[in-house]
Order: C-alpha cells, then sequence, then structure tokens
C-alpha cells in the first residue's frame, strides 16, 4: 500500500511516516515504479511507533523497543527498565512542573494585579529580590 493508505490505517501524518524510514526505524519495500510500499507488517510497526510515541517515549527508545519486540529471544527485563527510566523521567518533568505551578502562584499572590507599575512576577523574571 501506499504512504496515503498507510497513514490513515495509522492515523498517522505522511510526513511522519517518512520520516520514521529517513531514520531508519521502518523499512517499507519499494515498487517497481520507486514508490514505497507498506505491507501489514510496516503498518503494525507503525501503530506501535504510534502508541509508544503516544506514550512519550523518545524517538531512541522508541528504536530499543522496536529492535526488542522484534527480538523474540528478548528479556523482559529489558523492556521493564525502558519503561521504569521513562516514568523517573516523567516524575521528574511532574515535580519541575509542581514547582513552576507553586512559584508562579505564589506570584500571582504577591502581584496586586491593580493599576501600578509594580509587578513582582516581571521582577522575580528580571533577577530583582523582592521588598
Amino acid at each position: 500500500m501506499n504512504v496515503g493508505t498507510a497513514a490513515r490505517r495509522t492515523g498517522l501524518p505522511a510526513k511522519t511516516i517518512r520520516y520514521y524510514e529517513d531514520i531508519g526505524l521502518i523499512s517499507p519495500a519499494r515498487a517497481d515504479n520507486g514508490y514505497r510500499d507498506y505491507s501489514g507488517d510496516d503498518i503494525h510497526r507503525l501503530a506501535f511507533l504510534r502508541r509508544a510515541r503516544g506514550l512519550g517515549f523518545s524517538i531512541e527508545d522508541c528504536r530499543q523497543l522496536m529492535a526488542l519486540y522484534r527480538d523474540k529471544g528478548r528479556a523482559s527485563q529489558d523492556v521493564r527498565a525502558i519503561a521504569k527510566s521513562h516514568v523517573a523521567a516523567i516524575d521528574a518533568k511532574l515535580a519541575e512542573l509542581q514547582s513552576m505551578r507553586a512559584t508562579l502562584h505564589k506570584l500571582i499572590r504577591a502581584c496586586h494585579g491593580d493599576d501600578r507599575p509594580d509587578c513582582p512576577i516581571l521582577d522575580d523574571m528580571a533577577g530583582k529580590p523582592a521588598d
């Protein structure tokens, strides 16, 4: 099938599918006319990549997960280690976001929000000490 059909079946944009080919995540066959010819297995791999990316895995993680998926002799602990590492990164990002949220709430409470020009929010961003 062509890239348009592959895109419809997987829900991925054709541009993304071509990118995945360019970086070696998939390797569709080429028809005699030079066009990409996606097989059912290619569609399955693309759906796998869509789900993995939807879970926030990086391209490199996807590359590793795809290799493990293809390796029927894989150890599930290898897959688990990638997933655990990803969860740790998500947890770190959540902590960072919660800290940012708390800081912004503090700054919002400190801001009078009136017609005066002084603004603790802008002062904080500029690195000025609080009064």
